[in-house]
Order: structure tokens, then sequence, then C-alpha cells
């Protein structure tokens, strides 16, 4: 059984150490905050400042894949985290009555969460895994590099000590200091691709009210404008949170950091004003992120592995814009494939780094492609123009057959022109369109004069 430090107590890193400790492996986590997750929920989110984190108080949206990694490799750790709130949403919910099922159909479900309850959960059964040494308050500080062609890690440092290690496993983040620790041993530098998002999220948790209403109605999740779009993320125990997401260069972007302000605008989104109309009591200031990129980070190329003995899972390897939602599902695939093959890994790693390639980088590829477009859309406040990516985007949410297909993208179960190129879905989109001859893309939100206009002066 290889010995294995990770490095980085993200969700990544927690799967990661847990599934590879269910196989036998000792493994030692090291996470240089001290804190972990888990005493008390809504103090931990609400309270807990984590600027290396700033990811941890943003919606998110749980794919198909981390249920289907959770029910596979820890299913106490999945119902761990339905105790603690979180919820499951299908996405055949929409239609009240599922159609007949398909192969698949399973897969499509959403965990409606906020990130703190998945790191309580899984540091818990951490703490229950004999064979996992999780060192908080530990900073990793260096590598221990052994020369060769190519070199190989053998271990961490931290402090003035070492741990050794037969694979040592980078999940600290798109920050993570080791491109620079190979580089400053003399390896060659890791293959780094790089694409700048242009866009800025800003939030704010509510809580709906014990004895208020707690139900929307059968609305939509999502609204947009030309230049921005807005959401809702039900989330656990009553918690929502309502986002805005516009260019980084839109100028009325630090006025939205005011609550009543940032309030106002998201009532001129349908999606938003219907949450907001239930009373709920705000939980938190505007929380913002920006200065986003879509950055692969790649420790082998052409010429091989950059070194052996290391490989990065998480953000260290792919990290995404969350427009998508795609990082803890690529997360927790890339480390369940780890624990499947670890010793063959910290003998060789090109097998994991040919099956990055294959399994994540076109997820990748497809969140740059999206990013470029929105980025673009933003900035300019363009109207929409594809009135077929229009039609399917509106037909879904009236025919389970494309809905089906959005889900399949959605979940990372195929890519969009395998789900959507179906003759089947090409038959209900060209129906849907036939019964409405003039059709013509357009926002539910406001326009821009309506936007400003709620901006104070």
């Amino acid at each position: 059984m290889a010995r294995v430090a990770v490095i980085g107590g993200g969700i990544s890193g927690l799967g990661t150490a847990l599934m590879l400790g269910r196989r036998g492996h000792p493994v030692t986590l090291f996470e240089q905050d001290a804190r972990q997750a888990g005493e008390d929920l809504e103090r931990d989110f609400f309270d807990w400042r984590r600027p290396r984190v700033p990811q941890a108080v943003q919606p998110h949206s749980l794919l198909a894949p981390v249920r289907t990694v959770l029910r596979t490799e820890s299913p106490d750790v999945y119902a761990d985290l339905l105790a603690r709130g979180a919820r499951e949403y299908h996405e055949f919910d929409w239609f009240g009555e599922h159609p007949p099922h398909r192969a698949g159909d399973e897969q499509l479900v959403t965990l409606r969460t906020r990130r703190i309850v998945l790191e309580a959960a899984l540091i818990a059964a951490l703490r229950r895994e004999p064979t996992v040494e999780v060192r908080g308050g530990h900073r990793v500080s260096g590598l221990v590099v052994d020369e060769g062609r190519p070199a190989r890690v053998t271990g961490v440092r931290v402090g003035a000590r070492t741990h050794q290690a037969d694979l040592v496993v980078d999940a600290s983040g798109r920050r993570s200091p080791v491109p620079g620790w190979l580089v400053a041993a003399g390896c060659r530098p890791p293959a780094v691709e790089s694409h700048r998002a242009g866009i800025a999220y800003l939030c704010r948790w509510y809580r709906l009210r014990a004895d208020g209403p707690r139900d929307p109605g059968q609305v939509r999740t999502g609204s947009a404008a030309p230049f921005a779009l807005a959401g809702v993320f039900p989330s656990d125990n009553g918690t929502f949170a309502v986002n805005l997401v516009l260019s980084t260069g839109d100028p009325t972007r630090s006025a939205l950091m005011d609550p009543a302000v940032f309030e106002a605008v998201a009532r001129r989104f349908p999606a938003c004003a219907a949450w907001l109309d239930l009373d709920p009591e705000p939980r938190s200031a505007v929380l913002a992120m920006a200065g986003l990129d879509n950055r692969w980070t790649a420790l082998a190329n052409e010429a091989g592995p950059v070194v052996t003995g290391l490989i990065s899972i998480g953000d260290s390897l792919i990290h995404t814009n969350p427009t998508l939602g795609h990082g803890v599902a690529l997360g927790l695939l890339a480390g369940q494939y780890l624990a499947g093959h670890a010793d063959e890994i910290a003998a060789d790693p090109d097998g994991y780094h040919a099956w990055t390639v294959q399994a994540l980088r076109p997820w990748f590829d497809a969140q740059v492609t999206a990013d470029r477009v929105n980025a673009q859309r933003l900035a300019e406040g363009s109207p929409l123009l594809d009135r077929r990516a229009a039609a399917l985007a509106a037909c879904a949410f009236e025919d389970p057959v494309v809905m089906r297909a959005r889900a399949q993208v959605r979940h990372l179960v195929r890519p969009a022109e395998e789900a959507y190129g179906t003759e089947e879905v090409e038959r209900h989109l060209t129906a849907w369109l036939d019964a409405r001859p003039d059709f013509t893309p357009q926002h539910d939100g406001p326009t821009r004069a309506q936007w400003d206009a709620t901006i104070p002066g």
C-alpha cells in the first residue's frame, strides 16, 4: 500500500484522503488552517473568515458526480450529508410528475447545500478513519525531491521536519505553491493554460422564516439581462443565496456591495423576486468574488511527467470559473480515480495524467468556451442572437426529453454535442418551434435603463 501525503484540506483533499484511507493506504493530510468545520455549522459558515478559500461562502450546486462518488465510496458520508440538511433535487422535479424512467435518469440529481455541510460530513468521517491522520494547523513549506530524469518527489517539508511518502497529492487549490517549488528544485515548470473569465460574482445569503412562507411555487432559479445573470441557490436548513453575475468592468459593480442596492437590483429578476417575496431573514453581507480564470496545470506534457511521486487534483489541476458548478464534481472524480489506482500512480503517474486529459479536460474546454461567450456578452450588453440555443433552453422547461438532454450536460454525463445532437431532441425542438412560429430570444431581466435607475446616483 502506498503511503500518501495530501497537501490541502479542501473538499478535494478531504474526499481523496478518505477514499485512499478506505482502500487501506496510510494517509497524512496537511492543512494550514487549524480550524475544522463541524462543531457549529452556522458559525462556521457565517463567521469563519477564510481569505484563502473565497469560494467557501459562495453558493454551490453539487452535481450528479458528487452524489454518485459519495454513494459509491462513502455511503455513510452521504447519509450524514442529508442528515445535516442537504436536499436532493432531481431535474425532473420541475414537472411534478417524472416521465417514464430511462437508464441514467437516476443520476440527474443536484445536492442543494452549502459547501460547509459537505466539509463537515467529510471531516467527521475522517475522524473515524484509522488509516488517515489529519494535521490541522500544519503548513507544508516545500517538497522533498530526489534527483533523477525525471526527478522524484519523496515527501513534504513541514517546518523543520520532513514527512516521507510514496505519493504526494497536491490539493492546495488554485493558488498552489507546488509549481514554484518544482521550478526551485530544478524541474521543468508545469504546463499552465490560463484564460481570464472577466466575470464577477456577488451573492447574499438569506434564511426562510420558520413562521413564514417557504415555497415560491414553480419558478426557475435563473434569470438574465443582456449584461447580467441572476440566480437563486436553494440550500440546506432553510437557507438560500441570491447571486448576481456581471462583467468585472461594469461601472455599477461597487454600488452592489450595498445590501439595499443589491436587493433592489436582484428584485428586477423574476427568479430572485419570487424568493425575496417570501420575506426571508438576511443572513450575510453582500459577498463578492472576482479575479477568476480557468486554469489547467499539467504536471506532464509530450516530454513526459515533470516529476514522479507527485500528482495534483482539484483546483490545483483544473480550476474553472464556477458558472457551471464543475469544481467539486471534478475534484471528487479525480480523487476516486486516484484512490482506485494509487499504487500504480505512485510508481508511474503517466496513466493518471492521461486519464485527466481524457476524462476532465473536455469539461475545462467547455467552460472556457462558455466563459468567452458570456464575458463578451455581459461586457457588451449583447442581445440573445442564437435562436436555437434560446429555444433549447426554453423548451427544456416544457419538454422532459429536452430537459433530460439539458440535465445530462449540466451533470457531466454527456457533452452538449452528444446530448442535444440526437434525432429525438431535434424532433421535439422542431415541434416546439413549429408551435411557436414567432418565438424570438429574449431576456426576462431588466433593461440597462431599468438597472441603472435602481442604482443610486
